[in-house]
C-alpha cells in the first residue's frame, strides 16, 4: 500500500523537483528537530494551519526560528481573528496530523482552498527542509523548487512580511 509520503515524492520526480530525503526520528517541535540542522543542510521551516473567524483557511510557512504572530498575520492579511485549525481539518484537507504540518500537503487540497502565506526569507534561501508529511523524515529541495510546487499545486503564495 502506498502511504502519501510515496505519493508527494513521485510527485515531485514527476514534475521534475529535485528532493532529497533523511530518515530519523519523529520530530512534533521544532524543538525535538533542532540536533539535526547541522546534518541536514537548507533553511529548516515550520508550517502553522490557521483558520479565521469566517473559517477561511491559512498555511503560513515560516523559518523555525521566526514567531507565528498570529495577530500580526491576522492583521496583515485582513482576517478578523486567527486560530489553529482542529487536527480534523489537518487530516481532511492536508493529509497530515499534528507534528507533521508542511506545504508538502497542499498537493491533497484539491480544489484549493487553502491560503499560503509564506515568509520571505523562505522565498530568498537556496534550500528549504519541510517533513513529506509524516514527521520521522525531512525532504530537503530548492526554494525555487518549493515556489514551483506551490504553483503547480494550484497555491500560488503570498509572500508576507510579519515585524
Amino acid at each position: 500500500m502506498t502511504d502519501n509520503a510515496e505519493i508527494l515524492l513521485a510527485q515531485l520526480t514527476a514534475w521534475g523537483i529535485a528532493h532529497k530525503t533523511t530518515i530519523h526520528p519523529p520530530m512534533f517541535t521544532v524543538e525535538d528537530g533542532l540536533e539535526w540542522h547541522s546534518q541536514i543542510p537548507g533553511l529548516h521551516c515550520k508550517s502553522l494551519f490557521l483558520k479565521d473567524k469566517k473559517s477561511r483557511l491559512y498555511l503560513l510557512v515560516l523559518p523555525f526560528d521566526v514567531r507565528g504572530d498570529l495577530n500580526a498575520t491576522a492583521k496583515a492579511i485582513g482576517a478578523e481573528r486567527l486560530s489553529f485549525a482542529k487536527p480534523e481539518l489537518l487530516r481532511e484537507y492536508l493529509r497530515v496530523t499534528p507534528g507533521a504540518v508542511t506545504p508538502f500537503g497542499l498537493l491533497f487540497d484539491v480544489p484549493p482552498r487553502i491560503t499560503v502565506l509564506l515568509h520571505p526569507s523562505i522565498a530568498q534561501a537556496e534550500y528549504v527542509n519541510f517533513h513529506p508529511l509524516r514527521n520521522d523524515r525531512t525532504t530537503t529541495i530548492r526554494s525555487a523548487d518549493l515556489l514551483r510546487f506551490l504553483d503547480l499545486s494550484g497555491h500560488p503564495p503570498h509572500i508576507l512580511a510579519i515585524a
